[in-house]
């Protein structure tokens, strides 16, 4: 992706809330990891929630990155980091990464924003940016992302409210890239077809996690890891200060060594 092509997505979220990159993910990878959810889902015998936010009739696969190739390829991938930096900026961290089949009979998800539980009040700067990945075709009939046009702006709604929508259509292969504080919710699949989509989810450096990326995915597989993902993930330090341990970066003590980090204490001496 090219600086123009960034900041205007950027400044779409800014302004709209959110931004949809056209065909952003090639065959290949769509491919591999819906090759790869069908393997896991039928190996964990995955089945529907019981709790209508995650869907009674929606499967859900958390933590994938703990199940590495491809899914390490996620949260790096060129057409979709670079605009979550410009949104955030390049301190942020891998929040979640989960999967979402919407199958046939579901029933549309409450009405909320991702950064409800965070006590902050709004309008406030980014925290969280989140993208869904198509990985079918999302109709506004089989389950597209209801969404809110520029309600990043205004105070939490009332949770599971009636609001008016759009939804955000999209082609398989394209990526959906929203700021946290936008309404949104799953729409109901009232086809006969499943709807497949991938939450690859960001946080500012400065916020806890959803999940836990430090305890969740085994060390052995972290070490595989680019340096940038590891970074992503928490293994890194945000403006050169928190998340350090005794003054180094947890990759330094992951990786035994390495790395060039200075503590801001020292940047200046």
């Amino acid at each position: 992706m090219d600086d123009k092509t960034r900041d205007a997505h950027v400044e779409r979220v800014r302004r709209d809330g959110y931004t949809i990159v056209e065909n952003a993910i090639e065959p290949a990878l769509v491919d591999a990891l819906n090759a790869s959810l069908e393997r896991l889902e039928r190996e964990r015998e995955a089945k529907p929630s019981s709790n209508a936010f995650e869907g009674r009739n929606t499967v859900r696969i958390y933590n994938l990155l703990a199940y590495g190739t491809p899914w390490d390829l996620v949260p790096v991938h060129e057409n979709v980091l670079p605009v979550v930096e410009g949104v955030l900026d390049r301190g942020c961290l891998v929040s979640s990464l989960s999967s979402i089949a919407i199958d046939p009979g579901e029933i549309a998800q409450p009405i909320h924003a991702d950064d409800m539980l965070i006590p902050l009040d709004k309008p406030h700067r980014s925290i969280v940016c989140n993208s869904m990945w198509a990985l079918t075709d999302f109709t506004d009939a089989n389950g597209a992302t209801r969404l809110v046009p520029g309600s990043h702006l205004k105070p939490n709604p009332v949770y599971g409210g009636a609001y008016e929508t759009v939804p955000a259509e999209m082609k398989k292969g394209s990526v959906l890239i929203w700021d946290g504080a936008l309404w949104h919710g799953g729409g109901a699949n009232q086809t006969d077809k499943r709807r497949t989509g991938i939450a690859m989810n960001y946080c500012a450096g400065f916020i806890r996690q959803q999940e836990n990326q430090q305890l969740g995915i085994p060390a052995s597989l972290v070490k595989t890891y680019s340096p940038r993902l590891q970074e992503l993930i928490g293994y890194g330090v945000y403006q050169g200060l928190i998340g350090h341990i005794d003054k180094k970066m947890p990759a330094q003590l992951l990786n035994e060594g390495g790395g060039d980090f200075k503590p801001i204490w020292d940047a200046g001496s």
